[in-house]
């Protein structure tokens, strides 16, 4: 062993001089453990460099392959094509960043990638650019499901299709390959996931634009513009830069049902500034406010009862919109269109664009209403009616309906008048009557009152022959005339009087003859016809009672008054003999 100069090492005076002379033969004969801590020290550092971008020189430059030494002993080799346009100005000696991926692999090389160097490269750059919120440039360089590929300088980003731009894009194809600012929404650098948004700078610059020129805007301004769309409920006014809405209930004062009858695309216009919202940045327009406002001293222009033509211009199920004059509408209630058509569709009276005469029932300035009515302006068929037949006349008429209340009788002019139950017939129930008449039925009726105000007619049958109660004409005792109508069992139905106003009366069995052996219903049929006494006239009731037996006693009576008395020794036969012969005389 060669042993070094004294002169040539130095002396520490603080140690022995056999310690020192230790230390020095074991720092140049290391052990086994010495060795294997050295090689895990030199394997650790290389591990290090793993999944790292670390600086490598070229040592060579073949015909598809860079050979890159990354130090450590360690060469790899690149694809060429993976330095791109840089390619052509390699040469040895350049020094090139590249990501070490592995030390060495099977064959002793280390696996080296230039792209994913620039990968990296790219990452940590935009993490940077995403942080500070500040925008990256990029190109769209593919289409995948739900958008496209943007390449950021060797880093890939997804670009949704929602966020290509404000509004949607038909055709990608002039925003393809041109490097343009976009937004990072998200980043997941685990996954290896961008996602960008070109809509988002756009809304940016829009909105400072926005800001810009809503400051140069004032209420009330009047500005030119260009309909730059339509929409159902207003039209987007291009103002230079800026848009505004113009609503379909400010571009007339007369009903606009849609924009497009008013505007198309590409209109110039002349508009006025309604409101500026300044925390939405949004502008009302308004085109109908240049023009004068027709409503202005409407109720003079069309007082209350006057009478006016319009044009039918809308229906609904509630009544008829009237255009009086352009801008200027009122309404026409279902309830007001007709006099005699109830319960009826509008549309079935009336139809769009029709022209026709209206009455003013109503006009509210305030709140820009008028009230008009279609059937004031024709004659009332109520009137007619009354005037062509008044109270206590006859008519002749169509049964159109029988209810459980009467008897709806139908005139010209589509109006109906009704015949209540109880003036059907003087002696027969309501309910009874009116099983007499079937719908078609032509009758006479008599007018019994005519109230135009509340369009109703009221008519009568029994009216026709006259109250056969009143007056005098049917007294107790008095001998009438009946005809027999019905045979039953306790007696008989017959009616007497007038044929027109007949008067109805039932005569009980003990009431059909004094003689016992005679008070039997089989000798009558309907049709008969024999004489009976008025026992009783109840008015109120109005009934009237007949008796056959009464009528017999009473002539008895009298007879025996005139030819005798049963004391002076004639006999009953004698006489009833007497006075029949007498009445034959």
């Amino acid at each position: 062993m060669c042993v070094p100069r004294p002169d040539a090492c130095p002396v520490n005076s603080a140690v022995p001089v056999a310690n020192q002379t230790e230390n020095f033969m074991s720092e140049y004969n290391p052990s086994r453990d010495d060795f294997a801590a050295l090689l895990d020290e030199s394997l650790h550092g290389r591990d290090m460099l793993e999944g790292q971008v670390v600086h490598g020189l070229v040592v060579g430059v073949e015909k598809d392959y860079v050979i890159v030494d990354v130090g450590l002993k360690t060469e790899g080799r690149i694809p060429l094509k993976e330095f791109g346009s840089d390619a052509a100005g390699l040469k040895v000696g350049n020094t090139v960043e590249v990501f070490l991926e592995r030390v060495e692999n099977a064959v002793g090389e280390a696996v080296i990638s230039r792209e994913k160097a620039r990968r990296e490269e790219a990452w940590t750059r935009l993490e940077v650019v995403f942080n500070k919120g500040e925008p990256v440039m990029g190109t769209i360089v593919g289409r995948v499901k739900g958008g496209f590929t943007v390449d950021m300088d060797g880093a890939s980003g997804f670009l949704p299709g929602s966020q290509v731009d404000i509004r949607p894009v038909r055709d990608i194809a002039p925003l393809m390959g041109k490097e343009q600012p976009f937004a990072i929404l998200k980043m997941d650098r685990p996954r290896g996931n961008i996602v960008v948004s070109r809509r988002a700078i756009l809304e940016e610059a829009r909105a400072e634009q926005r800001t810009e020129l809503v400051g140069q805007l004032a209420e009330g301004e009047i500005r030119d513009g260009v309909v730059k769309n339509i929409t159902d409920y207003g039209a987007f006014v291009d103002l230079g830069g800026i848009d505004g809405l113009l609503h379909v209930t400010d571009m007339s004062w007369k009903r606009v049902s849609h924009p497009s009858q008013v505007l198309n695309v590409g209109d110039s216009v002349k508009v006025q500034i309604i409101k500026i919202n300044p925390d939405t940045q949004r502008i009302s327009l308004g085109m109908k406010q240049l023009q004068s406002d027709p409503w202005d001293g409407v109720d003079l222009k069309y007082p209350v009862g006057g009478k006016f033509s319009g044009r039918i211009t809308n229906i609904t199920d509630y009544g008829a919109f009237v255009e009086l004059e352009s801008g200027v509408e009122g309404l026409v209630h279902v309830s007001e269109m007709s006099w005699t058509k109830k319960n009826v569709h509008p549309g079935k009276i009336v139809s769009t664009s029709q022209e026709v005469e209206v009455v003013v029932l109503e006009v509210d300035a305030a709140k820009r209403r008028v009230s008009l009515g279609l059937k004031q302006a024709q004659a009332n068929p109520w009137d007619d009616f009354l005037s062509k037949h008044p109270v206590g006349s006859t008519i002749e008429g169509e049964v159109k309906n029988a209810t459980e209340f009467g008897l709806f009788i139908g005139f010209e002019n589509d109006i109906d008048g009704m015949v209540h139950l109880s003036d059907l017939d003087w002696n027969v129930a309501g309910e009874e009557a009116i099983t007499k008449y079937k719908k078609g039925d032509v009758i006479k009726t008599k007018v019994l009152d005519v109230d135009v105000e509340k369009e109703r007619i009221s008519l009568g049958v029994k009216q026709l022959g006259g109250d056969p109660m009143t007056g005098d004409t049917f007294k107790k005792g008095q001998t009438v005339t009946v005809t027999v109508t019905e045979v039953t069992s306790g007696g008989i139905e017959v009616k007497f009087g007038e044929d027109d106003a007949p008067v109805s009366a039932f005569i009980r069995k003990s009431d059909l003859s004094r003689d016992r052996n005679e008070q039997r219903v089989e000798r009558f049929a309907v049709g008969d016809r024999l004489d009976a006494q008025i026992t009783n006239v109840d008015k109120a009731a109005r009934k009237v009672s007949v008796s056959v037996k009464a009528l017999e006693m009473s002539a008895e009576k009298e007879a025996i008054e005139q030819y005798g008395s049963q004391d002076s020794g004639a006999s009953l036969g004698d006489i009833l003999g007497a006075a029949l012969r007498q009445s034959k005389e």
